[in-house]
């Protein structure tokens, strides 16, 4: 049971002053409540002895009202630095977790949904914060302040009336002991179902134009429906074992009332306890409802951190699989780029995705990258950017094995443009200037017209401050397109990658961004992936890969000369350009 408490030492270590001031005021404010009741009973029997004098009640009263403003002092500060930790342990936790998220690599996505991380990021990480907050509060209750109040009811009152009282807590011990274990399993499985619920949100919101378009919004209910009802399901599961907590301790605390009531009633009448006491020791077996209470509570959170820091620990533990070398070359720079007989496969493919690539790109040059879908386009960019281990070869830049190149480094010679642009909820001036937040108001202006945006910024209702929503949704395809654009080319990187970023734009508006790309980018390298050949035409070497090797090299003139599929595509896409020109002029 207190398994979680063992994994969390770590936390409990850093925080000890924390806690132990929590632990030692609850502990006092444990003995305060203690002494109401015996001046209960004291109060009970001096009157009916006629022992207690006016200005004695009195001085018993002004000390009860000291013990009253004084517990709640002591309360105070306990409440705020035990659950105070439980809100630092929850926020270092997230934090971790961030941290943990941002240094992945790809195939930790792709084995992970969204939803479960993010199930794992909220709910379990409050229950993880519950059992370092509410979680010690029980264990306090349950066992510490529970054994001081059975030592006063037997050392103070009677311990035979005591004992009798605690003939029902075995059964109690036995029937949390049971409930303990299925409260994790199913805890778990209901944790699952709600990741798997939280996917499917994120995947109907972000395609919701896609399920309108299509008329099926009738069935995206049923699934989401069938998904609620199995995160219902399990949920219920845990509340069924959960209400049986409360039941079971009430009869069985009905039961210890029941014998000391009755036994002490006995006891009275024989002379070995007073009418005081009696009064006294059952006010002190109505403190004790809370402990026992706390007992099944203590077992219900406990179980419930405890399946949910392993999930969060499971996550923590996994490692990413792309990692700097044992002995990293600091004194890399960017230079040439090399492929030596590069072959490369995704862990999860059959077969190599890249096969034997050989070329070269001198420092500044620009190389484009053309072929078919899935013949590797973008798997060759990705080669540059280490989003994945293995493969067979080499790949240098300067002279330096990629491997052997500091990642942060490495990635901080690197602007990425991706196929999908990724843009956050801010304003275009925000996103833009994500690759720079220094750059100045000059630069932002100079990378906007590189990437032939001023003028749509000019349109938009607040110009630059217009919020983009969530993912773009604010903007159309090639705005999003050109946005991203704009944030790579403003943070100046010494080799910029561009992977089909000019898919959703008109060719006259291509062009633009083409001329100012080359402007920007003389003395630097650029690598571009494309299907329209057009965008690729003054680069300085271009590659067309087939099935993940390359069929054809050279400069667009020799390519050309070539005749093979690169002639035969620019043909066409011309062919194609001089058709919808003429059409523009028919109307």
């Amino acid at each position: 049971m207190f398994v979680v408490l063992k994994k969390l030492n770590w936390y409990f270590a850093m925080q000890w002053k924390r806690y132990t001031i929590a632990v030692v005021l609850l502990l006092l404010t444990g003995i305060i409540d203690i002494i109401p009741p015996w001046l209960i009973g004291h109060m009970i029997d001096g009157i009916h002895q006629g022992t207690i004098t006016p200005s004695r009640f009195m001085e018993l009263m002004v000390f009860w009202g000291a013990l009253i403003i004084g517990g709640y002092a002591i309360m105070y500060v306990w409440h705020y630095q035990l659950f105070g930790g439980a809100f630092v342990l929850e926020r270092l936790m997230r934090s971790r977790l961030m941290r943990h998220f941002l240094r992945m690599t790809p195939t930790f996505y792709e084995r992970n949904r969204t939803g479960d991380l993010m199930a794992r990021s909220t709910n379990d990480l409050s229950a993880i914060a519950q059992t370092a907050g509410f979680g010690i509060l029980t264990l306090v209750d349950s066992t510490l302040f529970m054994v001081t109040l059975l030592i006063v009811m037997a050392a103070a009152i009677s311990w035979k009336l005591t004992l009798a009282a605690l003939l029902p807590l075995p059964f109690i011990a036995l029937a949390i002991s049971r409930y303990g274990k299925r409260i994790h399993e199913r805890f778990t499985d209901a944790q699952q179902a709600f990741g798997g619920l939280n996917d499917q949100v994120l995947e109907e919101v972000s395609g919701v134009r896609v399920t309108r378009a299509f008329v099926q919004e009738r069935a995206s209910m049923a699934r989401f429906r069938a998904t609620t009802d199995e995160v219902y399901g399990r949920n219920i599961a845990v509340a069924r074992i959960e209400a049986l907590f409360e039941p079971t301790i009430k009869v069985l605390v009905g039961a210890s009332y029941l014998i000391g009531l009755g036994f002490g009633a006995y006891l009275v009448f024989r002379g070995e306890i007073t009418l005081g006491e009696l009064v006294s020791f059952n006010v002190f077996l109505g403190m004790l409802i809370w402990p026992m209470f706390a007992i099944g509570e203590l077992i219900n959170i406990m179980q419930r951190g405890n399946a949910s820091l392993d999930r969060v620990l499971a996550t923590l533990g996994e490692q990413p699989d792309i990692t700097d070398a044992p002995a990293p070359r600091q004194d890399a720079e960017p230079g040439d780029i090399a492929f030596e007989r590069w072959t490369f496969r995704y862990p999860s493919a059959a077969t190599d995705n890249l096969r034997a690539l050989t070329f070269a790109l001198q420092r500044g040059q620009t190389l484009g990258i053309v072929g078919r879908t899935g013949s590797g386009k973008t798997t060759l960019l990705r080669q540059l950017l280490r989003e994945y281990p293995g493969g067979s070869g080499s790949v240098t830049i300067g002279g330096v094995p990629l491997a052997d190149i500091p990642l942060e480094r490495l990635l901080g010679w690197i602007g990425y443009v991706p196929q999908q642009p990724v843009l956050f909820s801010r304003s275009v001036r925000d996103n833009v200037r994500f690759g720079r937040p220094e750059a100045s108001e000059a630069e932002l202006e100079e990378a906007l017209r590189r990437a032939a945006l001023l003028r749509d910024i000019a349109q938009l209702p607040d110009g630059l401050e217009t919020m983009v929503g969530e993912r773009g949704v604010a903007l159309s395809g090639g705005q999003k397109q050109r946005v991203s654009i704009a944030r790579a080319l403003i943070a100046q990187p010494e080799v910029l990658l561009l992977d089909d970023a000019l898919s959703a734009v008109d060719a006259k508006t291509e062009a633009q961004i083409v001329d100012g790309i080359r402007e920007a980018r003389a003395g630097k390298t650029t690598l571009i992936t494309t299907h329209r050949l057009s965008a690729v035409q003054h680069a300085d070497l271009i590659l067309v890969l087939e099935d993940g090797a390359i069929v054809e090299r050279g400069t667009h003139a020799e390519l050309l000369e070539l005749g093979g599929w690169y002639k035969k595509q620019y043909d066409r896409q011309q062919l194609e350009s001089q058709l919808d020109e003429d059409g523009e002029q028919a109307r």
